[in-house]
């Protein structure tokens, strides 16, 4: 089968290269601020629980330079509550925002397979094709796909895009992911900081680096080793740098 040259709908490109050109559109709408090989929620509440571990440990690290324990306390305390409204308002934020990437998405599909229904066959031949699919099954499989738009529009977004639409979680079960993860960083770290007020924060908030950045990287399969060193060693450079620059800048 001899496809025919480009169209307008290519943009004066192949079809292949409008192939790529899509895949990479339906990259870029379907990210997620969390990551994408583990489940929303799980990273939402990882990255959470981590980051408000590492915000504690720096506002420790200054305010107890300049105030009484009761005081620190009582600031930190007050700045967890107003992180983890932050964090989770935040985590849906981004959930919706996700969500309507990928229904703008969809509805540029739909509309393409509305009006652009030869173009449109052109591409799933070019799918199928690198699948293996020729001659008299070629043309059967593309006239049962295009007989069906709901079935096509599927096929295009999946195919084409590389969006798998089962995947994507809602926005309201990530932002709790991020409650969950919030209040779990926050309560550690606050009862170390009761328990232990000389080093019971940064050894709390150390624990929380590391269970989070073990989970994140068992769940997305990269080195769980590798990925704690580096994110408590990005934690320890973050405090150290603080702890060292206060005494310069309170000179001043």
């Amino acid at each position: 089968m001899t496809l025919p040259p480009p169209s307008e709908h290519f943009k004066g490109k192949s079809v292949v290269e409008h192939l790529r050109e899509a895949r990479t559109r339906g990259a870029m709408a379907s990210a997620e601020i969390h990551g994408t090989e583990m489940p929303g929620h799980i990273a939402a509440l990882a990255d959470a629980s981590k980051e408000i571990a590492i915000a504690l440990l720096v506002l420790w690290v200054i305010i107890s330079h300049f105030f009484s324990f009761s005081n620190v306390w009582i600031c930190l305390v007050l700045f967890s509550a107003g992180w983890v409204i932050w964090k989770t308002a935040r985590s849906a934020l981004l959930g919706w925002a996700r969500v309507e990437r990928l229904h703008r998405v969809i509805e540029e599909e739909r509309w393409e397979i509305e009006h652009h229904r030869a173009q449109e066959r052109i591409e799933l031949t070019e799918m199928y094709q690198a699948k293996g699919l020729s001659g008299k099954l070629l043309e059967e499989v593309i006239d049962v796909l295009m007989a069906d738009d709901n079935r096509l529009l599927r096929v295009m977004l999946e195919e084409e895009l590389g969006l798998t639409l089962e995947a994507y979680e809602h926005p309201l079960k990530q932002a709790f992911g991020a409650l969950i993860g919030s209040l779990i960083g926050a309560c550690a770290c606050l009862f170390g900081l009761w328990a232990f007020p000389s080093f019971g924060l940064a050894v709390l908030s150390a624990l929380v680096v590391i269970v989070s950045s073990t989970i994140s990287a068992r769940l997305e399969r990269n080195r769980a080793g590798n990925t704690v060193v580096w994110n408590l060693a990005i934690a320890g450079l973050t405090a150290g740098c603080i702890y060292f620059l206060i005494p310069l800048i309170a000179k001043n």
